[in-house]
């Protein structure tokens, strides 16, 4: 699980050491274990919010993490050409590339620690696929997509594609200097990160080495979520455990404390997780298929609008992929 690493934690700044005389640890609500499925052309993935209440999550809605999975040559698979309207999605790579390509003409490759932030906003046509020489020679494939909801007033904003290289991630040390912690969205401990968001929220990937914790501030107006993509360890100053596949919801509080298990598989020898979290938006939601709307009359006008073309075009030669 490369994503983005470096040689020496220590010559990164700090995440500062909480004030536990003023700030508290916030408390575990509770612990979901993600079901397995299959997405677009066959890929597997694993529904991290499934069984979790919308009111928790806001202002997300939905996030599969793709694989972890080995292709044999010729496996690898994507997604044909579908719409979206109402949202934002997020397409963090760890491992692997894929390549992303829309009605507006944005797109590119995503690989080993790079985002594709795309703002359907209005309406936009999109395709996700490996490219064809990961087809030809297989290999591995992780990642995860998140689902970011956008408030009734902007739900109607032009289509954007952000391309944010592993390069521009922010990257701080835990205060013990035992964790890598990757700020890919919002403002995390004074730092920011590269995303530029609609709703205000704050995407993290943390490292924690093994018997390590990890204490994160997190802004008190924004939900937490703690999703572990491999590995073991708790959550929570009561120590709930947690490993690979469940998702932590948190209550309120100041900083978010996680804790790595001393002893971990030799395939994931340290505790990767995402920390996840934003404004809500407290608005309701009418999602179906690929659209994520306020009321049932305007999920039934975007079907109408997707049939009709006016969320977008495959462009010219693209039809098929």
């Amino acid at each position: 699980m490369p994503a983005v690493t470096v040689p020496d934690l220590l010559v990164l700044p700090r995440v500062p050491t909480p004030d536990r005389d003023r700030e508290a640890s916030r408390p575990v609500v509770s612990v979901t274990t993600a079901p397995s499925g299959l997405e677009g052309e066959g890929f597997p993935v694993r529904r991290a919010f499934a069984g979790v209440d919308l009111a928790d999550l806001d202002p997300f809605v939905h996030m599969d993490q793709m694989g972890e999975v080995e292709y044999a040559p010729g496996e690898p698979r994507g997604t044909p050409w579908h719409p979206h309207r109402g949202f934002e999605t997020v397409t963090y790579m760890i491992d692997g590339t894929f390549r992303h390509r829309d009605s507006t003409g944005g797109g590119g490759l995503i690989s080993n620690g790079a985002t594709q932030w795309m703002t359907a906003g209005a309406g936009i046509l999109h395709i996700e696929q490996p490219p064809e020489e990961l087809v030809a020679s297989g290999g591995l494939f992780h990642g995860i997509q998140l689902w970011v909801n956008l408030p009734a007033a902007q739900k109607w904003v032009p289509p954007r594609y952000q391309d944010i290289g592993a390069s521009r991630v922010t990257l701080m040390a835990s205060a013990d200097g035992a964790s890598l912690v990757r700020v890919i969205a919002g403002e995390v401990a004074g730092r920011s990160g590269p995303g530029i968001t609609h709703t205000p929220i704050a995407v993290v990937h943390a490292t924690i080495a093994p018997d390590a914790v990890l204490e994160l501030p997190w802004r008190r107006d924004f939900n937490a979520l703690v999703y572990v993509l491999a590995g073991r360890g708790t959550v929570g100053e009561r120590r709930a455990p947690i490993q690979g596949g469940q998702l932590a919801v948190l209550g309120r509080g100041d900083f978010v404390t996680v804790a790595a298990a001393r002893d971990q598989e030799s395939r994931a020898p340290e505790l990767e997780l995402l920390v996840l979290g934003g404004e809500p938006i407290r608005e309701p939601v009418a999602a179906y298929g690929p659209f994520v709307m306020n009321r049932r009359d305007e999920l039934v006008q975007a079907f109408e609008d997707y049939r009709a073309g006016r969320l977008g075009t495959v462009p010219a030669g693209q039809i098929g992929g």
